[in-house]
């Protein structure tokens, strides 16, 4: 049978993550040390734990109402409130599986065959993909370390087309750790408003900026109505296994997306909605003493890995959020982002992700993440500088 006879074309012709081939690498490389990971090395607190144990146990394993159980709701809403200023109701919010479930939606929702979606580039391995699945068109906007992979309204304005219907907007930024303030993003919100523009907003690390507070543009004057907010509880909370989120919309594009989650999930996992429920709780009856202790410790290893990496002669600005740094090795090395990334693994058994596989202005660059211990993240750059050492 000829299988590519009934597979969908835009899927089959989608290229496979650049991030999971490298992890596909490692787990076939003894001794390896992975910085290729973006995931928190904490272990979920245990109160968030306890929670979903105790709603397994007490037999609460039925489906909850297709936006979500009414509690978790309330809390998301009012952490969105007091947290970054944003102003949203029950009805405007949908708890999903993850943030990632919240962008394939929102995309479903928000696109129609042909029109141009604008993705900031390096950004995601996710968005482009998603994009050509819900059918749109991906419209690359160059992003450069010259200003710290910051989108500029300039940018932004020479980007739009007449197709251009849609912005995804990740800040904090994967892979780069880049982050826009308050100014920066009233300008984008100054071009998106004049072209007609809608915005899909990924704030997964909102709560992970070093030096200055998260700027969500939903919270701009005139910007609410057409935003589409996406966060979860796997960054900043240690809640990646979870697989839990949530999507914020005006009322008439979040009873859209309502429509394509009942039909293709139902709802979220009932235990993992009490595990987030507890988490909010718990932040908010403790001003999110756990976040801010995880985020303080994040901003030691950034620090750490800034440093780490200047000492070594690689280029790399400081970012401001997420949990990655994002050098430079091409003009140390002579070597693009996925040859040194191969090389290096070769040659010392450390793990990096490739920057192409964000975009193909992440050509020279590699991602490392620093979500590990110091300890490891001390192993895997002294490898680092001596696979350097031997290339010269």
């Amino acid at each position: 049978m000829n299988y590519d006879d009934y597979i969908n074309r835009t899927v089959a012709d989608i290229p496979p993550s650049g991030i999971r081939k490298f992890f596909d690498l490692v787990s076939t490389t003894e001794g390896a040390v992975s910085l290729g990971v973006g995931e928190p090395d904490f272990v979920t607190p245990w109160t968030y734990r306890d929670c979903a144990v105790k709603s397994i146990i007490s037999g609460r394993t039925g489906y909850t109402a297709n936006r979500g159980d009414k509690k978790l709701i309330d809390e998301i809403t009012r952490y969105c409130r007091d947290r970054f200023g944003l102003d949203y109701d029950g009805n405007e919010t949908i708890v999903t599986v993850g943030a990632s479930e919240g962008i394939d939606l929102a995309l479903r929702t928000l696109v129609t065959p042909g029109d141009g979606v604008l993705v900031p580039d390096p950004s995601y391995v996710s968005y482009a993909p998603n994009v050509r699945i819900a059918g749109g068109v991906v419209k690359p906007i160059p992003l450069s370390a010259s200003n710290g992979f910051k989108l500029t309204a300039d940018a932004l304005g020479r980007a739009i087309d007449k197709t251009c219907k849609l912005l995804i907007l990740p800040y904090p930024n994967n892979p780069t750790g880049a982050t826009l303030d308050r100014a920066e993003l009233s300008a984008l919100a100054a071009v998106i408003k004049n072209r007609g523009l809608f915005v899909i907003s990924d704030e997964i690390y909102a709560e992970l900026t070093y030096g200055s507070r998260h700027v969500s543009i939903a919270s701009l004057d005139g910007m609410k109505e057409r935003t589409v907010t996406l966060n979860g509880f796997s960054k900043a909370f240690a809640m990646t296994g979870w697989r839990i989120g949530w999507l914020c919309a005006p009322r008439p594009v979040a009873d859209a997306a309502l429509k394509i989650h009942q039909y293709t999930i139902m709802c979220a996992p009932t235990a993992s909605q009490e595990a987030a429920y507890a988490a909010l709780r718990d932040g908010r009856d403790n001003d999110y003493e756990r976040v801010e202790e995880m985020r303080a410790e994040y901003d030691r290893r950034r620090k750490f890995a800034v440093g780490m990496l200047g000492d070594m002669g690689l280029t790399c600005f400081e970012p401001k959020g997420a949990f990655y740094v994002f050098p430079e090795v091409e003009k140390r090395t002579g070597m693009d982002g996925e040859s040194f990334a191969e090389n290096l693994l070769r040659a010392q058994k450390v793990a990096v992700v490739p920057g192409t596989a964000f975009g193909t202005s992440g050509r020279s660059h590699v991602r490392c993440t620093y979500a590990s211990s110091l300890k490891t993240l001390n192993i895997a750059f002294e490898r680092m500088r001596e696979f350097l050492k031997s290339i010269g």
